[in-house]
């Protein structure tokens, strides 16, 4: 028990120093070298360009990352499906058609990102009750129909997305295909810090419930001779989840595979308790976005590649890998 301890606190204290050190360190990665001295003495462009864009960009992709991350292992656990993530359940998906509609109603020229944040958040609160509604028999609210239904729901946002963006004008249309991409740019200090805010609020509570979520991995019906309020934390443990990938899309656009890969790549390490997985999830998910931004703002300097193509290059022979490696199981 000692030792498990010991390697407990090795990887959870390990994973915050590599979250503090990209924090660090990838703000001064970018297209253009900085200049120290005008950094030394808080003078533009280059302060500005350290404090007010990359490590703006840096702080976002860190809590951004770690709250997909975090959703996907909720998710995960409670469905008992390595292939759960908040886009599977249809919620990323939802929250992005309530966005669309924000950006061709040109809700953001009136409300700034608290537009787009409205929009978000309307969707994904609109699909949270369908999904629920649908998954839910008798009182009962299952995990195998709460997917089911999730991913029914996901292909008809995804259509109502093309829909909507194909009946917008031009310069809508541009703007609904960057945003679809995914991405991190630079936004408010007021706006940053509420959505760090939010995201560590609702990660400290999910994380202080692992215990629950530990039992729901084991099956329902066993969580349920153990005392645990099965429906209640099925739906405590959707709307958490929904809840952080609603306002991470608000602010990012659509990122997919942060939520899918990193839980998955853990649990092999780690093994299936929630207690060391989800706070290493949330850790490790902020790192590997922020990184994949920073990878994209150097490499065809001075282009920039959006950090969701970044992720979906990652993710997608992951996911291929792990489809085939579950074949031949």
């Amino acid at each position: 028990m000692l030792m498990r301890r010991r390697s407990v606190a090795r990887w959870i204290g390990g994973s915050a120093l590599l979250f503090a050190l990209a924090g660090c360190l990838l703000p001064f990665v970018g297209p253009s070298t900085l200049d120290w001295s005008l950094v030394l003495r808080r003078q533009d462009p280059d302060w500005s360009i350290l404090i007010d864009l990359r490590l703006s960009r840096t702080l976002l992709g860190l809590f951004a990352g770690g709250a997909l991350a975090l959703a996907g292992a909720l998710f995960q656990s409670m469905l008992r499906d390595a292939l759960a993530t908040p886009y599977t359940l249809g919620v990323s998906t939802g929250a992005s058609l309530g966005a669309v509609i924000a950006i061709a109603l040109d809700w953001g020229s009136v409300a700034g990102v608290g537009g787009i944040w409205a929009g978000a958040l309307s969707g994904a609160v609109t699909i949270l009750f369908v999904v629920m509604g649908a998954a839910t028999r008798h009182g009962q609210l299952s995990s195998s129909s709460l997917l089911l239904a999730g991913v029914a729901i996901n292909s008809v946002c995804a259509a109502l997305i093309l829909l909507v963006h194909g009946l917008s004008g031009i310069s809508k249309s541009f703007a609904i295909s960057h945003w679809l991409i995914g991405g991190l740019d630079a936004v408010e200090r007021p706006t940053l810090a509420l959505y760090i805010l939010i995201v560590v609020s609702m990660a400290f509570l999910i994380v202080h419930h692992a215990r629950h979520w530990n039992l729901l991995a084991v099956g329902e019906a066993w969580a349920a001779t153990r005392g645990a309020h099965v429906r209640q934390s099925l739906l405590q443990g959707y709307l958490a989840g929904s809840g952080l990938a609603a306002f991470t899309v608000a602010l990012t656009g659509p990122i997919g595979f942060v939520g899918l890969v990193v839980p998955h790549l853990l649990r092999r390490r780690l093994g299936g308790d929630d207690r060391v997985l989800m706070p290493c999830a949330f850790l490790h998910g902020g790192v590997l976005l922020a990184s994949c931004d920073a990878i994209g703002r150097a490499i065809l300097a001075p282009a920039e590649i959006p950090a969701g193509a970044i992720t979906a290059f990652i993710g997608g022979p992951h996911l291929i890998w792990v489809v085939r490696r579950g074949g031949t199981r």
